[in-house]
């Protein structure tokens, strides 16, 4: 076989995978709108996992906002001071918070948290034959471990999107106060004077897809794990890596939808 002739072959090995691996995740998440709305709903998981994805994410959250409203904060000032513009501070403050990180950070943090874990905990029960063993026990696997951690991430993420944001202003507020004492409220005021509902709905909108998105990826490749213990870490490894590259792909035709809505 010759070296043009081997590459062609390697070539079309390759987008085969590519496409049977994409109409399998386009099962998967058919799938799961057709099991979601079906009997039994077992709320008593989902309130566990939205309990498990919350307690495992909010340190690092809380954490990582207040940072981030300090820092961008004090790096935003100097370029305001040029202009004479520092009381614009606040309102630059909770556009940048409100409109963009507080949900993509918070979407960051839980891809590699919690994407990682359901990644990690589905892979081992596959390799293990647990999950076969609940099919033989007359369990839907599927409505029990993916439905109920979907769900719980696209409930639980948006909520820690609204809480770093909140945290993230508040470490903006601890900054503009040092520097100019500014009230509280004040603060808040003028924060949110430049947001619309437009804006808030977007964010809220843009965690919801971010949370299916990151249980979606994490239980898919966790399903879909193979090869013992090696197939359960490369499952973790690659529901972190594809939930964070979805995220920011998401964020983008996002945004250009919002944009879209608000010049019409």
């Amino acid at each position: 076989m010759s070296k043009s002739i081997r590459s062609k072959y390697v070539f079309s090995k390759g987008l085969d995978h590519y496409f049977h691996n994409v109409h399998k995740a386009y099962q998967f998440t058919t799938r799961f709108f057709k099991e979601v709305f079906k009997p039994p709903f077992h709320l008593r998981e989902v309130i566990e996992q939205c309990f498990e994805v919350g307690l495992k994410a909010l340190p690092l959250i809380t954490v990582t906002g207040f940072i981030i409203g300090i820092v961008f904060t004090k790096q935003s000032r100097p370029s305001l001071e040029e202009f004479g513009a520092t009381s614009w501070l606040p309102s630059l403050v909770g556009i940048a918070i409100v409109k963009a990180l507080g949900p993509l950070v918070t979407a960051l943090i839980c891809s590699g948290k919690v994407g990682s874990s359901i990644g990690a905990e589905l892979g081992s029960m596959k390799v293990t034959e647990q999950i076969d063993a609940m099919e033989v026990s007359a369990i839907n696997p599927f409505k029990y471990l993916v439905v109920t951690r979907v769900l719980a991430t696209s409930i639980t993420i948006p909520i820690l999107a609204l809480y770093c944001s909140t945290v993230a202003l508040f470490g903006g507020y601890i900054n503009v106060h040092g520097e100019e004492t500014t009230s509280l409220v004040t603060f808040f005021q003028n924060a949110f004077k430049t947001i619309s509902f437009l804006d808030i709905f977007t964010s809220v909108s843009k965690s919801i897809v971010f949370g299916f998105t990151i249980g979606m990826v994490g239980c898919y490749k966790g399903f879909h794990a193979s090869q013992g213990t090696r197939g359960v870490g490369r499952a973790a490894n690659q529901a972190v890596v594809l939930a964070m590259f979805l995220v920011f792909l998401e964020e983008i035709v996002i945004v250009q939808i919002a944009n879209w809505i608000r010049y019409f």
